[in-house]
C-alpha cells in the first residue's frame, strides 16, 4: 500500500472497519486492541484502534475491547474508572484480582481470517471454537 493510500484515522470507512468488528463481538466475549488491528490489517495499531473506540457510536460494545493482558484501558477516560469492568461483569466475564480476565477463556475469535500472512498473536486461540464459555464448560 502507497502512503496515499493509507487509511486516515479520521476518516469515517476507516473507523466503521473498527466498529463493524467490535459490534460482531457476543455478550460475555472480548475482543483485543491488538487483536482487531492484527485483523483490519496494514495502516491499523492497536493504539489507533483505541483511538477509535474513544469516539464509538451508540450501539458499539465498546466495553468489549481490552488490551492484551486482558485487563480495561479506559481508567484515565471513562467515569467511572471501573465502569468497563463492572459493565463486562454483567455479562458474565470473571476478572482475577489483577482485574485481568482469562483471554484464554474469554477471547472472540471472528471466522474472518487476519489480512497480514505473518505470525499471528492469537494462532493458539484460532484453533479453539468460538462457543461461549458456559457451554464450553458443560463439556
Amino acid at each position: 500500500m502507497k502512503p496515499s493510500e493509507k487509511p486516515q484515522q479520521g476518516n469515517p470507512k476507516y473507523r466503521e472497519r473498527v466498529y463493524s468488528i467490535v459490534r460482531r463481538i457476543p455478550r460475555g466475549r472480548v475482543m483485543t486492541y491488538g487483536q482487531i488491528a492484527e485483523l483490519l490489517g496494514e495502516g491499523y495499531t492497536p493504539r489507533t484502534v483505541g483511538f477509535c473506540m474513544h469516539s464509538s457510536p451508540d450501539g458499539t460494545p465498546w466495553h468489549r475491547v481490552l488490551n492484551a493482558q486482558g485487563a480495561t484501558s479506559t481508567g484515565r477516560v471513562v467515569l467511572p474508572h471501573d465502569k468497563q469492568q463492572r459493565m463486562l461483569e454483567q455479562e458474565g466475564v470473571v476478572f482475577n484480582k489483577n482485574n485481568r480476565c482469562d483471554l484464554q477463556t474469554y477471547l472472540f475469535i471472528p471466522k474472518t481470517k487476519p489480512v497480514s500472512s505473518g505470525a499471528s498473536l492469537y494462532k493458539s486461540a484460532r484453533s479453539r471454537t468460538t462457543e461461549s464459555p458456559k457451554a464450553r464448560k458443560k463439556s
